[in-house]
């Protein structure tokens, strides 16, 4: 976990996608999208396996390596509707039982407003953004807030790299913007099969590219 600071925060960036407050022993998980594979299945799209609970393994891992008391998901928890009826939803279940100590809100975002939210019984605050949490504002969109720094999802950012070969690869970014003109940052999507959309950069953005167990600032 790559350690920075934000608003005068201390800041964790995993490679994972997920961000850590340690003050506020909280991860911040932007567009899990879970039980998209199983949406695109009832279409007709063959798509893999497996993906919620890989999604969740790495979301255990992060609980222990923290020592979280808190979640809040920045929107698009689940994908549709087909995840509400889908073994997705058994998993994420069994997920939740084991984490019943583990606070969780959700900060809608637009898939949420079609998937409907999580069950009432899972324990799961819901709100709509944007969550003011110390100097910062939760959300899904990525959208300024009077007197705040904005942490928010919804745009998946990535970044190309060039390697001397003049081969180049997409990776997976966090994107925080400088906080005096801009001060919006957005995190990468953590769910998979969720696709990318390049960022960009402005010339004071910070912009942390996500590969592997790695995460690295790229220069100006």
């Amino acid at each position: 976990m790559l350690k920075t600071e934000l608003a005068g925060m201390p800041l964790g960036l995993h490679a994972s996608g997920a961000a850590w407050l340690p003050s506020e022993r909280t991860l911040l998980v932007a567009d899990a999208h879970f039980g998209k594979a199983a949406s695109f299945r009832k279409l007709g799209v063959p798509v893999p396996h497996g993906t919620t609970a890989k999604s969740l393994e790495r979301l255990s891992e992060l609980i222990d390596e923290t020592g979280a008391e808190q979640i809040v998901f920045l929107g698009d928890f689940l994908h549709s509707r087909h995840a509400q009826a889908s073994a997705s939803l058994a998993a994420l279940r069994r997920w939740r039982d084991s984490r019943r100590g583990l606070a969780l809100t959700l900060v809608r975002g637009n898939h949420d407003d079609r998937a409907g939210d999580p069950p009432a019984e899972w324990g799961m605050s819901v709100v709509d953004g944007p969550l003011p949490l110390g100097p910062l504002a939760l959300s899904h969109y990525p959208t300024p807030a009077e007197g705040r720094y904005v942490l928010a999802g919804h745009w998946h950012p990535c970044v190309s790299v060039a390697g001397r070969g003049r081969d180049h690869l997409r990776l997976p970014c966090f994107w925080l913007g400088d906080g005096a003109q801009h001060p919006v940052g957005v995190l990468p999507a953590f769910g998979q099969l969720t696709g990318m959309h390049p960022i960009i950069r402005r010339t004071k953005d910070r912009v942390f590219a996500a590969a592997g167990d790695t995460v690295r600032e790229l220069p100006p």
